[in-house]
């Protein structure tokens, strides 16, 4: 959420900024609701000092035994004015604090203008698309030949975008999580967390997902429907990634960072309906309802948050270099960019079944806007005053686009799957995927 004093104090240049979202009409009835605030408290205040002198010169005719039917009068009416301006003055900080969160995150002068992803820049490629030799097939039908994927069973038991695992298709998504938090924790200095994978709503408020997103998520409805604009302490939603929880584990704290950087990384189911993608990557594993991810999350000073947001960004990198696939980094314009984020990289891994790069990561730097929403602070010693945090993430990676790719790149003439050399050790000595038999131990 951005800073109200700091919108009033600079407003041409969010109207800038926020044009170039795409998000500037969001602003038109800004002044006049902050002005018409002002006015009302400032109102309300002089009636107020009114009121108390009457009080006073009250107190003085009644001791002189005067009447004092007159003043009281005027008392009354000064209340009851009073009374109309507060409340006008309670709606329209209302109004205003319904505007404020609404508006997205104003983008870093480094992140360029556009519209859409085609106006995306690439910021490097790494590695070369391989030269297989014959065809490609995309991870569909490699995994569904190979009897490791299954969709139409998947479907049976939950329906659409949902996937069964089994065999050695089950132990890679395995060995990938487990490669991922091990390189994260002994190489990177992150903190392993476990976090629950349903969350309330004043957690999906502080990261951004409410109340803007309320229908990518899934809401249980054990504590009834939910009522847009109320964010309650005991429903519960599915995460759609761990940056909720991991986030809001410091919400309405001030937390310590004089040693540096507080950095997290957790592997969780997620969820997502994906509702504003009917029709498009319907087939394979490309957007499921159900996904395994690890996600990084890093809690900085404002003035270490640039720094910690290339070095999160290396981070999610390494693991695809290590296992050896071609990917690009892509700064992602003005009109791409996620609502809470001020600047992010999407890292894209190459697909050959598919011939394309697909997202496989994206890492953010929120600056203060989650923190703000969610009230984690930090305070410098010696300080008078706490501030608000910067907050940080990015999938390190997203496991099935990870396991996707590893069968579109490891592809053989047969149909088999190598073993990316890191994880053989994860996956108990096996260098090869072959067909499995349904049901029955390798």
């Amino acid at each position: 959420m951005l800073d109200l004093a700091f919108v009033r104090a600079n407003l041409p240049q969010v109207e800038e900024k926020l044009r170039a979202r795409g998000a500037d009409a969001l602003l038109a009835d800004f002044e006049y609701l902050d002005r018409e605030r002002r006015t009302a408290i400032t109102k309300a205040e002089t009636l107020k000092a009114q009121r108390n002198a009457l009080s006073a010169e009250f107190g003085k005719l009644k001791r002189e035994g005067a009447d004092t039917s007159e003043i009281s009068d005027k008392s009354n009416v000064l209340k009851e004015e009073t009374e109309i301006l507060e409340r006008a003055a309670l709606m329209l900080d209302d109004k205003l604090r319904d505007l404020l969160v609404a508006l997205p995150n104003l983008p870093q002068d480094s992140v360029p203008e556009g519209k859409s992803e085609h106006d995306n820049v690439c910021f490097k490629t790494v590695g070369h698309p391989p030269s297989l030799g014959f065809p490609a097939k995309p991870h569909w039908e490699l995994g569904v030949d190979l009897g490791i994927l299954d969709f139409d069973r998947a479907a049976k038991i939950s329906g659409s975008r949902f996937v069964v695992h089994f065999g050695s298709g089950a132990r890679l998504e395995r060995a990938l999580a487990n490669f991922m938090l091990d390189l994260h924790t002994r190489e990177h200095g992150y903190a392993e967390v476990l976090p629950p994978t349903m969350v309330n709503s004043k957690s999906l408020f502080g990261t951004g997902q409410l109340p803007k997103f309320a229908e990518d998520l899934f809401h249980c409805d054990d504590k009834g429907s939910y009522t847009p604009g109320e964010f309650q302490d005991s429903d519960h939603w599915l995460i759609p990634t761990a940056e909720v929880p991991v986030t809001n584990l410091f919400r309405d704290e001030t937390i310590d960072l004089t040693k540096g950087p507080i950095s997290f990384c957790a592997y969780t189911s997620c969820y997502r309906s994906e509702a504003g993608s009917y029709g498009k990557d319907v087939r394979g594993m490309i957007r499921q309802h159900q996904f395994q991810k690890v996600e990084l999350v890093k809690f900085t000073k404002p003035e270490d948050s640039t720094a910690q947001h290339e070095q999160l960004t290396r981070d999610a990198e390494t693991v695809l270099e290590r296992l050896n696939l071609p990917y690009r980094r892509m700064l992602l314009c003005t009109g791409d960019m996620g609502f809470s984020s001020s600047k992010t990289y999407d890292l894209e891994v190459w697909l050959p079944g598919q011939q394309t790069y697909r997202e496989i990561s994206s890492c953010s730097n929120f600056e203060s806007f989650q923190a703000r929403r969610a009230n984690i602070r930090y305070k410098e010693p010696g300080a008078k005053k706490s501030e608000f945090v910067h907050t940080l993430n990015g999938s390190g990676l997203a496991v099935g686009r990870t396991y996707l790719a590893i069968l579109e790149n490891y592809q053989q003439p047969d149909g088999s799957i190598r073993v990316p050399e890191v994880l053989i050790p994860y996956m108990h000595g096996e260098t090869v995927i072959s067909k499995q038999s349904l049901g029955r131990a390798l």
